[in-house]
């Protein structure tokens, strides 16, 4: 078994960022919003027997509801998933589910079949977010803290190289798609098994060498009712803590904004913008690529100014970008290449966000086995906030008929996050 801190079980690791993170970019950014825009666009859609003519608002509720989902079970599982040793089977499982309900939106193909869209979406939503609570929890045991910054920053810069080099590969089908003798629409089908297969494929690679069961537990019979002990213990045990704590409400309010916008900007794009699908798809590229950039970039400047300043001018720089779409309209001239603009200042703090909030709550951790555990309160605070984020925007969309006015609701929970990050002062462990 590798030892923490060897170099190919942290490579292990990080591969996986490279192996699910096409899921983020293709379905939850990219393609599958633009494809179920497109299919719904201007039409009245029926769903569990009631009728949304918002199509976008079903949508951001279904992802809500997958997000609820999440943030019920993970605490569950996790806590089991110590007490048993067990995280790498749960890993393993989650990824199974999310991959194949990936592949199966291939048969979401019209107004019809949008209840295949809704529901795989959901499935595969919760599918990936699960396994990401297992897959972060083992951050402290592949790395030592002094390396924890830059070994979170390495895992989402390989995300986005991978995910890049998919979505390129998907918007060539969908720019050319007889080429291949299918249409555009049959092309963004491909895609989505494509993406299924990239992430179950590739992350075989992580399963070979991740350890299971370190700490050599052995379950007893009663095990599950011991994981819903365990789970009550560490949610006390946070309580002693107030600087874990604090960082958790700040990074509750960030995550608000930071998830909604990245679920639900290409929508934005495309509904309120009235943008295209290639200027969509191009500002995403683009956000990926500086948020390369970005998340290499401010793990330096968390190294020599300390994690939570860093975090605070990701923060500010998401309040700028808030308020900057929010005074973006179509009638604009050039209001493509505003959009252009705005995604790449956007993406200089998406990585940089993402990989600094899983690198200082990990650091701020006390010595303990129950890393799973510990980390599905890092995941149920961020999926509460997207449930939270998802269903406002959907919302104060479907009262005002516009998303500007959503976009500058998640500005107040950037600023909320700002003034209690401004409250801790250090980032190592303080009881």
């Amino acid at each position: 078994m590798l030892k923490k801190g060897d170099k190919k079980l942290i490579n292990a690791w990080a591969f996986y960022d490279w192996a699910n993170s096409v899921y983020s970019l293709v379905i939850g950014t990219a393609v599958f919003p633009l494809y179920y825009s497109n299919i719904t666009e201007g039409a009245t859609v029926s769903f569990l027997g009631t009728d949304w003519e918002h199509p976008d608002t079903l949508y951001s509720y279904a992802l809500s509801f997958s997000f609820l989902v999440v943030a019920f079970m993970s605490p569950i599982l996790s806590a089991i998933a110590d007490y048993t040793g067990n995280k790498k089977r749960f890993l393993q499982i989650f990824c199974w589910i999310g991959s194949l309900s990936v592949m199966s939106l291939y048969f979401f193909d019209g107004i019809d079949t949008v209840w295949i869209g809704i529901v795989f979406t959901v499935l595969a939503s919760i599918g990936f977010w699960s396994s990401i609570v297992f897959y972060n929890a083992y951050l402290p045991e592949v790395a030592f803290p002094e390396d924890q910054d830059r070994v979170s920053a390495k895992g989402f810069i390989l995300g986005y190289l991978g995910s890049v080099i998919l979505l390129v590969i998907n918007l060539g089908m969908i720019l050319k798609p007889e080429l291949l003798g299918i249409t555009s629409g049959a092309a963004s089908q491909i895609s989505f098994v494509m993406v299924g297969l990239w992430w179950l494929g590739f992350a075989q690679i992580t399963f070979r060498r991740l350890p299971n069961n370190i700490f050599d537990k052995k379950p007893e019979k009663d095990y599950i009712w011991k994981g819903f002990k365990e789970l009550k213990i560490v949610g006390n045990e946070i309580k002693n803590y107030p600087t874990l704590k604090r960082f958790l409400y700040a990074f509750f309010s960030l995550s608000v904004g930071v998830q909604t916008i990245i679920l639900l900007a290409t929508i934005f794009g495309s509904t309120e913008l009235g943008l295209g699908t290639v200027n969509l798809i191009i500002t995403v590229l683009l956000i990926q690529i500086v948020a390369i950039f970005g998340a290499w970039f401010f793990s330096n400047i968390s190294e020599r100014y300390g994690n939570f300043k860093a975090l605070k001018v990701t923060v500010l720089i998401w309040v700028l970008v808030c308020l900057a779409a929010f005074n973006l309209h179509k009638e604009l001239p050039n209001v493509d290449v505003l959009f252009y603009g705005l995604g790449g200042i956007l993406g200089l703090v998406l990585g940089a966000i993402q990989s600094l909030t899983r690198s200082t709550y990990s650091k701020l951790l006390p010595e303990t086995e129950d890393h799973a555990t510990y980390f599905s309160f890092y995941d149920v605070t961020e999926k509460i906030a997207i449930v939270l984020g998802t269903f406002v925007y959907g919302l104060l969309y479907a009262l005002t008929d516009s998303m500007q006015w959503s976009v500058l609701c998640l500005a107040v929970f950037f600023i909320i996050s700002f003034i209690l990050l401004n409250t801790l002062k250090q980032t190592k462990f303080v009881k």
